[in-house]
């Protein structure tokens, strides 16, 4: 069944197993809780389509994959290198933090406007990078607010991110194996945060 919210997810339900295949143009990926299940669909779409199976995912649309016994390490390394040197930043000074504190940004921001097209590139290749890099998920969130009409501080407050990430190039995700995982979520509502509301 596709799945509703994530149109190139497909999920497979059956009792307490699950079967999930993401799709990207001709690539499938596919995981579950049942080899068994797994086995057999792969045997269904060889049989249906003319496929080769790449074994375990090492490599994806700029995510490194590495998967040992018990645990998964997911990093975007090189992908990250590839936008920094897009930008010109690939020999940048690193610092220790995404965010500035003292800068408020917003859009009635002063100062030269910067072209939209280059801040749209620079911050959708900062947005995919956040599939691997949560930490710095708040600070492009907020400069994706500027897309439209990027100011230079805007740019800056982009161009920080990017420093930032510099000098965490080695920084992944892991997950380890576990029976009594839970997935947990947190929000935190600042209303007074946005000089644009």
């Amino acid at each position: 069944m596709q799945c509703p919210y994530e149109h190139a997810l497909y999920v497979r339900v059956d009792n307490d197993d699950i079967l999930l295949v993401s799709l990207y143009v001709d690539d499938l990926i596919l995981t579950g809780s049942s080899p068994q299940m797994i086995k057999l669909f792969k045997k269904a779409m060889a049989k249906a389509f003319d496929m080769t199976n790449m074994g375990l995912m090492s490599y994806f649309l700029g995510l490194e994959v590495k998967q040992g016994v018990d645990d998964i390490f997911m990093t975007q390394e090189q992908y990250a290198k590839e936008v920094l040197k897009r930008f010109r930043m690939g020999d940048c000074n690193p610092i220790n933090t995404p965010v500035d504190c003292r800068t408020k940004l917003s859009k009635s921001d002063e100062g030269k406007t910067v072209d939209p097209t280059h801040f749209k590139s620079l911050v959708g290749s900062l947005r995919y990078l956040t599939c691997t890099r949560p930490n710095i998920l708040y600070r492009v969130g907020l400069v994706s607010r500027f897309i439209e009409e990027p100011k230079e501080t805007h740019w800056k407050a982009a161009k920080r991110i990017l420093r930032y990430v510099r000098g965490t190039l080695n920084h992944r995700l892991f997950y380890s194996h576990s029976n009594n995982s839970q997935l947990v979520g947190y929000s935190d509502s600042d209303w007074g945060g946005d000089c644009d509301d």
